[in-house]
């Protein structure tokens, strides 16, 4: 599906700057801004480097301004916000925009039409690669192409004010530009074919990002220019330039822009047939699978970001999303990849929580990655039949068990009752994970509904295999456990005056808070749930949680409800898991419809699903955003392109369409 805007959109600066795209580059890295090419966030970037891949992400190049000469005229191309100003105003110029393999700017000054593509190119010896190609589509003579280079030279966290450590010049050979920021960074080189340097090195001040500024974060940063180049382009002409952090002399431009869109051309492929929500996200999903560099310098491993522009890799994101990115993607060859890494990174029986940027030790601090872990494997061999592996982590899976069967951190470990206990004063250990001033905001320290019936998928599912491989003593011993856990879950967690799942249970505690995730009894391979009480589930759900964009995390008559998700990040952590809704719950909510109901429920899955398009356009275009705000219009927030939310969507679609 391609998305287009026209001028009515590209022509107004507030619209424009809504608009989010987004190129990956496979190691971590992206080059990413709005339709109106004005930076709104610090992690907006041409450049955006991975240098410890995935993490180490440093905001090298972080833009390219382009103004349009044509005889005695000069009409930019380019547009940043400044207080109070937009300055230039390119977006003027813009005639269209549009989205489908690439993002592509249309602009029309002077009697000249120009056509502008941004790509990340992936697989090209470990680098990070972004081809800018401009094509003269129309011009009454030769025309005259200045661009002007702004580098930040940061992590991506931060922000960069004018000082005297920058380095003011680079080098100009061969026309290639070579230009390092600051001590310590990696060189950046620019490739731009026939060019002239004319050095003019400056900062530039109080450039302005309006969504940071909305999250209550800093917002203004200076950025240096050493210079800009001119190059003159007649009518037809194509002019390709490149950004990256190797010497990229001898290379074609034009080829590796090739080469990506057949790369592309075949991802979506399979899908020709499976409508537009598909197609797109089958392209989108491929964005969160990305390398990461070996702890011990060996091979690289694979695995998945769980949000851009900010999220590293987190071991609950990256099961949930598994079987959506590469198994309903068809690639099978990095889902392996995948729960290899991930296996070697077990430890007491845990899966990390999340690898942290900057190369420090993983965070041992879920209580469900662990069991996600479980069911990723089983979708898995349902989805290959690839034994082989299995019997690899086969091993793993019986120490997580083992370890959870005697107990391991943050009171982690199976009770007499055959339930799982999770959870310590100070620990968030489910993914309701938010904290305000070390406070967490919604506590769930005992047996939570999700993890429950986590655990007892894990039993079933590890009975399955040892079934499967031999050993049938251990199997029924785990069938049993299972069994026994499943039955005290029905006696302990049903709400009879609601009508659905407690949340929580601590003790003799009862959390009758309504919240989604009691749909994992549904919806997860072995349910817990069935008949009129899963059906009462599935209303209970519907009538209070459940929207256009995905499900609230609590119900809207609940005091501490909040309905939007914006402010401070105090403000933000606050509403998180309060009633803000997340579109990965969709997936749970699809599947469990369509098992409860049958095929009353797959038809309504399908309107549902069909519903879903139109908000690929909400924020990041062709992909699906972290949260939306509870109340209507449920504007999108957070993270513009969140992994499990694509990944979610996604295996749903491919499940209803099957």
């Amino acid at each position: 599906m391609i998305w287009r805007f026209n001028e009515r959109v590209t022509r107004d600066f507030a619209r424009a700057s809504r608009y989010e795209w987004l190129e990956t580059d496979g190691l971590g890295g992206w080059a990413s801004s709005t339709v109106s090419s004005a930076h709104t966030r610090r992690y907006h970037g041409l450049l955006v480097a991975a240098t410890e891949p995935p993490v180490g992400r440093k905001v090298l190049l972080s833009r390219l301004e382009e103004t349009l000469h044509v005889g005695e005229d000069a009409f930019p191309l380019a547009a940043n916000q400044f207080p109070g100003a937009v300055h230039p105003r390119g977006f003027e110029h813009l005639t269209g925009f549009r989205r489908d393999l690439f993002p592509v700017f249309t602009f029309a000054a002077g009697g000249a039409r120009i056509e502008k593509t941004v790509a990340a190119i992936t697989g090209v010896d470990g680098e990070p690669l972004i081809v800018v190609l401009y094509e003269v589509l129309a011009a009454l003579g030769p025309i005259l192409l200045e661009l002007r280079p702004f580098y930040a030279g940061r992590d991506y966290h931060s922000l960069v004010h004018a000082n005297d450590a920058v380095y003011r010049e680079g080098s100009f050979a061969g026309g290639v530009f070579r230009y390092r920021s600051y001590d310590g960074l990696p060189e950046v080189f620019l490739s731009v074919p026939g060019a002239e340097y004319h050095p003019s090195p400056n900062w530039y001040y109080n450039f302005e990002y309006a969504r940071a500024a909305e999250r209550g974060l800093d917002s203004r940063e200076d950025l240096f220019t050493p210079g800009s180049f001119t190059v003159t382009l007649e009518p037809g002409a194509r002019l390709g330039v490149i950004a990256t952090t190797a010497d990229p002399s001898g290379r074609d431009p034009l080829a590796l822009l090739e080469r990506e869109r057949e790369g592309r051309e075949r991802l979506r492929a399979p899908f020709a047939n499976a409508g537009p929500l598909v197609r797109t996200l089958a392209l989108a999903a491929d964005q969160f699978v990305v390398r990461r560099k070996s702890r011990d310098g060996g091979e690289s491993l694979w695995t998945v970001l769980a949000g851009y522009p900010w999220f590293t890799d987190w071991g609950r994101d990256t099961m949930i999303a598994l079987p959506g990115l590469c198994l309903a993607t068809g690639h099978h060859e990095e889902a392996r990849g995948i729960l290899r890494a991930f296996a070697g990174a077990v430890d007491q029986g845990m899966l990390p929580n999340r690898f942290p940027d900057g190369g420090e030790s993983p965070e041992y601090n879920t209580a469900d990655a662990s069991l996600w872990y479980f069911v990723a494997v089983h979708r898995y061999l349902e989805a290959t039949g690839d034994e082989a592996l299995v019997r690899e982590l086969l091993p793993v899976l019986r120490d997580i068990h083992a370890w959870h069967e005697r107990g391991t951190r943050h009171g982690i470990r199976e009770e007499p009752d055959g339930l799982l206990h999770a959870g310590e004063p100070g620990w968030q250990l489910t993914w309701m994970d938010a904290r305000v001033e070390g406070r967490e905001v919604t506590p769930r320290q005992g047996k939570p509904v999700e993890i429950e019936a986590l655990w007892i998928n894990a039993l079933a599912i590890l009975a399955g295999l040892e079934r499967r491989f031999g050993a049938a003593a251990e199997a029924a011993r785990l069938d049993g456990k299972a069994e026994r856990a499943r039955l005290h879950f029905g006696e302990l967690f049903w709400n009879p005056g609601g009508g659905y799942l407690y949340d929580c249970i601590d003790g003799d505690e009862r959390d009758a808070s309504l919240r989604p995730n009691q749909l994992l009894a549904l919806s997860l391979p072995f349910p817990l749930l069935e008949g009129e009480r899963a059906e009462s589930v599935l209303r209970a759900v519907e009538e209070k949680l459940l929207t256009p964009v995905g499900l609230r995390t609590l119900a809207p008559d609940d005091p501490r409800y909040r309905p939007r998700y914006e402010g401070s990040p105090t403000e933000r952590d606050g509403a998180y898991h309060q009633g803000t809704v997340w579109p990965w719950l969709l997936g749970p909510y699809l599947t469990a419809l369509v098992r409860v109901r049958g095929e009353v429920g797959r038809k309504r899955a399908l309107e549902i699903l069909d519903a879903f398009l139109p908000h690929l356009w909400d924020m990041g275009l062709g992909t699906v955003a972290e949260v939306y705000d509870g109340d209507p219009p449920h504007l999108p927030r957070g993270c513009f392109a969140q992994a499990w939310s694509v990944g979610e969507v996604l295996r749903a679609a491919r499940q209803m369409l099957a």
